[in-house]
This record gives C-alpha cells, sequence and structure tokens, in this order.
C-alpha cells in the first residue's frame, strides 16, 4: 500500500480531492489529503511559503507515513517539491499536477508576468482574491464543477506566492512525475523541461483543463496509482 498526500493548488483545501481520494482508497492506498495554512478550514492561520513547506513535512510526520507519494497540484507544487527533499527516505515519488515547481531562491511569482497578481495581492490586504467563473472557463470543466471551485475556494495568503523557495539539491535528483494538463498550454514551462531530462522524472499528458481533480478525477487517480507502482 501507498500513502498519498494530495496537496491543492491556489484558494483551494483538502476537500477538493473528494473524488480522487475515493478512487485512491478504492485501489487499496492510504490517502490523506491536506489543507495549507491559511485556506479553507486553517483559513485563519497566519501562513507564507515555508509554512506551507513545514504543513507537508509536519504531515508526513505525524502520521509516520513511510513510501510516500506526495501529490502538489498547481502553485502547491513548490512547496510539495521542497517538502519532498526533507522528509528523506520516506518519499516514494513527488507528483506534480500541472503545477509550478520549486526553483532555489525564486518564489512563485518570479519568471512570468505576475504584476497583476502583485497588484491584486496588495488590494486584497494581503491575499490573493479567489477566480471568477471566467476564469475557469475552457478548462473541461461542467457549470457545476466551476460552482463548487468558486464556491469552496478562499483567499490564498499572499506571502506564500512571494516567499523564495530553498532547495538543498538538485530538483531532478528526486523521482518524479509531472503531468501536464494540456488545455492549460501543450508544453510544460521551462523549468519543468528542463527537469524532465533527468532519468528519474517522467512526463503524462491529461487532455484536460488545469483542474484535473475535478474534471477528470478518475483519470488523475488511475495516473497516480500507476505512477506509484512504477516508483
Amino acid at each position: 500500500m501507498t500513502d498519498f498526500v494530495l496537496v491543492a493548488g491556489a484558494w483551494l483545501g483538502a476537500w477538493a480531492w473528494d473524488e480522487v481520494a475515493a478512487e485512491l482508497r478504492t485501489a487499496g492506498h492510504g490517502v490523506h489529503p491536506l489543507t495549507l495554512s491559511g485556506l479553507a478550514e486553517k483559513r485563519d492561520v497566519p501562513a507564507g511559503q515555508r509554512r506551507h513547506v513545514q504543513d507537508i513535512v509536519d504531515e508526513v510526520e505525524r502520521l509516520d507515513l513511510r513510501d510516500v507519494v506526495l501529490v502538489g497540484h498547481s502553485y502547491a507544487g513548490i512547496p510539495v517539491g521542497q517538502a519532498a527533499e526533507r522528509i528523506g527516505d520516506r518519499l516514494a515519488l513527488v507528483v506534480f499536477v500541472d503545477s509550478t515547481v520549486p526553483v532555489d531562491g525564486e518564489s512563485f511569482l518570479s519568471g512570468w508576468p505576475s504584476d497583476h497578481v502583485r497588484a491584486s495581492i496588495e488590494a486584497g490586504g494581503g491575499f490573493w482574491p479567489p477566480l471568477t467563473a471566467d476564469d475557469c472557463a475552457g478548462q473541461d470543466l461542467t457549470g457545476e464543477q466551476i460552482a463548487r471551485i468558486i464556491g469552496g475556494s478562499t483567499p490564498h495568503p499572499g506571502a506564500s506566492l512571494t516567499e523564495p523557495a530553498a532547495l538543498s539539491r538538485p530538483l531532478g535528483e528526486l523521482p518524479a512525475t509531472y503531468i501536464k494538463c494540456l488545455l492549460d498550454g501543450d508544453e510544460p514551462m521551462d523549468a519543468v523541461q528542463k527537469l524532465l531530462k533527468s532519468d528519474s522524472w517522467e512526463l503524462v499528458r491529461m487532455d484536460t483543463g488545469h483542474w484535473p481533480m475535478f474534471s477528470r478525477p478518475r483519470e488523475l487517480a488511475g495516473i497516480l496509482h500507476r505512477s506509484a507502482v512504477r516508483a
């Protein structure tokens, strides 16, 4: 049995994995969806990126998990990638779901035109305001799924987006699967393409949008299961 720790991206909490978690449990895995500090039911907890890394490490250690697959979606790829190296031999695999990856010394907002995000964080009192329904259009989501995403989202703590990542060794040394959702762009970002040159990384493509835990939960669970079996 593999233990999965599932971490959703900006604005979302553990609830976003409900359907994927059910599929993985049916396949016999241990599943531990995690809400990061400052979000969902933890919205009142002060948080930045370093706190998010510690959230993940603490959960693995609290549950004394072994043979762990850490899964990070979107923004969560940054704290998940850092936590993956910090849990040492507890790690079996790290999976990045259409996510950003940590680059030592750089933040989530580094390397792309993000001035509008910084402005919205300032206007939001230090929080990145949640998406609107229009932001979710064209991502293989039904109206009901969009309503679930919007209805469950909470403002995202801005400090987590501006703090730099800290890596103690090259990320390409970790065993990893990168899942690229094609409706969110045909190719992974440059930092990911460099990492995919490593023999320990694999690329899997999904013909869906940026939130596959909602649009294709069974397919995503199947990919996670197969990746864990190969690890």
